[in-house]
């Protein structure tokens, strides 16, 4: 089983947002297995499929980003989930914007859902797919640039991100292997 994970805040008011990349790339990959994430349980919204013979569990937390893990914990117990079945989506400011990162573990560095995430599953030993948003302006706040709608211009680069992180997670999920994943997704 694996349970994939899309960071992003719920409601309206962050719709399209930079920090909602998670939920973006939920969404198309939910589109590509023909399901809708609309299933609530463990303070998330999720959807349930098959791949290959394989149960994938998709989830967007409703927590709020600042407390992801709170959801992410409770789908891990509540599935009896090892650390290495668990897959995170979410935006990097510390890539270019567009630009995908697959990695198997790491620390969370400045993005408070992944600080909260490790905190309370206590382990770093988790894969994660990042999704480069760039730097804020240096006229604007982090906190507000990260909560603020996708640009113009960002946009078309990180529709296209999103489809790749998606076609990522699809072959994860059908059995590909993530090494190979990373040398042609990094």
């Amino acid at each position: 089983m694996m349970l994939i994970i899309g960071l992003g805040n719920p409601g309206n008011a962050y719709k399209n947002t930079y920090h909602n990349c998670g939920f973006l790339t939920l969404d198309s990959l939910a589109e590509k297995l023909g399901v809708s994430v609309k299933k609530s349980e463990c303070f998330a919204l999720t959807s349930h499929c098959f791949v290959n013979g394989s149960k994938v569990v998709l989830a967007k937390p409703q927590t709020f980003m600042n407390l992801s893990g709170k959801s992410v914990f409770a789908l891990a117990m509540k599935y009896k989930l090892e650390k290495k079945d668990i897959v995170v989506v979410y935006d990097d400011i510390d890539l270019p914007v567009g630009a995908l990162r697959l990695r198997e573990e790491g620390r969370p560095g400045t993005h408070n859902g992944m600080k909260d995430i490790v905190d309370r599953i206590g382990t770093t030993e988790f894969k994660r797919l990042r999704i480069g948003i760039g730097q804020p302006p240096a006229t604007m706040q982090l906190s507000d640039y990260v909560t603020s709608r996708i640009s113009v211009l960002d946009e078309p680069f990180l529709k296209d991100a999103f489809t790749k992180a998606a076609g990522a997670l699809f072959a994860l999920c059908g059995g590909e292997e993530f090494q190979s994943l990373m040398q042609k997704y990094n």
